[in-house]
């Protein structure tokens, strides 16, 4: 995956950049990728995709509900390797080759992303209309979004991740929300991360590794 410089993602990062909303603090930050191979993501890619056909020849052929199914088209497996990739380039230092596939949620329509922004951004976007003459956080986010990925033509995907796989998790964290934007067509993804931090419980980061022991039921459950 290869960053894409986009500078209209810059005001809106400096603004959720330790955003200071009084007894807590908000981070949050856009990135573009493009879905081109760079360093060792085609290792990264193949590990995987041997993985997820090792899960799938493992999985009962006479369980028609297993959700292992979505898997087994390979679009499916390359959106779900492009999505673990684009997690490993925003994490370097964060091991991903394990991360199970159920984390990640496709949701149906772009209303469920507004309304999730609406819900826990209310107070910051108060703050960007007081600055930003009176325009629309939410607005001002989905035309930036808009002209890099096309929101209409795009794949929207929540992550999820559990306690022992979450790279996003800090001590004194409220909540954290964590999108992805893929367009099969321009072979792009863009990700939006945003966490709450309490600043009573204060900013050190959690050391959770990921359990050995979940690697064996890697990479299943996921509707895409």
């Amino acid at each position: 995956m290869k960053f894409l410089e986009y500078t209209p993602f810059d005001s809106i990062n400096l603004f959720l950049d330790n955003l200071d909303l009084g007894d807590c603090t908000i981070r949050g930050n856009l990135e573009a990728f493009s879905c081109k191979h760079t360093g060792n993501d085609r290792r990264l890619s193949i590990s995987l995709e041997h993985e997820i056909l090792d899960c799938l020849g493992k999985s009962s052929d006479s369980d028609h509900s297993s959700p292992v199914e979505h898997l087994s088209c390979r679009s499916s497996r390359k959106t779900l390797i492009y999505l673990v990739l684009t997690l490993s380039h925003m994490y370097p230092d964060y091991d991903f080759s394990a991360v199970r596939a159920h984390l990640f949620f496709k949701e149906e329509e772009w209303e469920s992303f507004r309304e999730m922004i609406d819900t826990y951004l209310s107070e910051a976007s108060q703050q960007w209309a007081a600055t930003n003459d009176g325009t629309s956080l939410l607005d001002s986010m989905t035309n930036v979004i808009d002209e890099v990925i096309k929101i209409r033509e795009s794949d929207i995907y929540s992550y999820n991740p559990d306690q022992d796989g979450d790279p996003f998790l800090e001590k004194g964290v409220i909540w954290s929300i964590n999108f992805f934007f893929y367009n099969r067509k321009l072979k792009r993804v863009v990700s939006f991360r945003c966490s709450c931090i309490s600043k009573i419980s204060g900013d050190d980061f959690l050391t959770s590794a990921p359990s050995d022991g979940e690697e064996e039921d890697a990479l299943i459950d996921m509707d895409i």
